[in-house]
């Protein structure tokens, strides 16, 4: 989808019909969808040019894993501190921005361009992976 301000009430609604079909509480439901706005905006910073942004929402057992990436320019990092990540932290279980190439991502076209990717997953009550999150507090200024 493209990668525009407009756009992204979209993708927070497909998170938050996904998350009532699921069975998530009205709280984690609102989780959710908030996680995935910032996870987009943060993303649509940057992003190189008009490139599209891509989401893969996948429904498992457990939870709701939620994977969005755009391409960027060679080197560009996820910027992971801040209060935006650190709300982004709070309303999921495990958040993690990270490069890679569109190759390695669900919706690439298989080649090397570099992307910066956000995934999260949001875990059903008394699914949640042991090992998996924290309950260390998270400072804005790792």
């Amino acid at each position: 989808m493209p990668t525009t301000p407009t756009q992204l009430p979209a993708v927070r609604a497909m998170a938050g019909d996904l998350a009532m079909r699921m069975d998530y509480d009205l709280d984690a439901v609102e989780d959710l969808r908030l996680a995935v706005d910032e996870a987009c905006a943060t993303l649509s910073t940057i992003v190189e040019g008009d490139a599209p942004l891509t989401v893969v929402f996948e429904t498992t057992r457990a939870g709701l894993h939620i994977s969005a990436w755009v391409p960027t320019a060679d080197g560009t990092e996820v910027p992971t501190d801040g209060f935006g990540w650190a709300v982004l932290a709070a309303l999921v279980d495990s958040v993690e921005g990270r490069r890679s190439t569109e190759r390695e991502m669900p919706g690439g076209d298989g080649g090397d361009v570099p992307v910066a990717v956000i995934s999260l997953a949001k875990y059903l009550p008394g699914q949640h992976p042991a090992g998996v999150g924290s309950d260390d507090n998270l400072s804005v200024a790792r």
